[in-house]
């Protein structure tokens, strides 16, 4: 699907910044994502389940 505007403002977009119009409007679409301003659907995180990260446990 082609976006024709800068989907913060609507502004047209900027070869350099696409498909945002502005290095400010793709800064506050980053800020949005950091900040947990957008969220991607799904089931609720189990806080017991395993995250397979290695905690060091068992290391010499």
């Amino acid at each position: 699907m082609k976006r024709d505007t800068c989907p913060i403002c609507g502004k047209q977009p900027e070869t350099e910044f696409k498909p945002f119009c502005s290095r400010g409007c793709k800064d506050r679409d980053l800020l949005q994502w950091l900040g947990e301003g957008y969220r991607v659907p799904g089931e609720p995180a189990d806080p017991d389940a395993q995250t397979g990260l290695d905690t060091g446990a068992g290391r010499d």
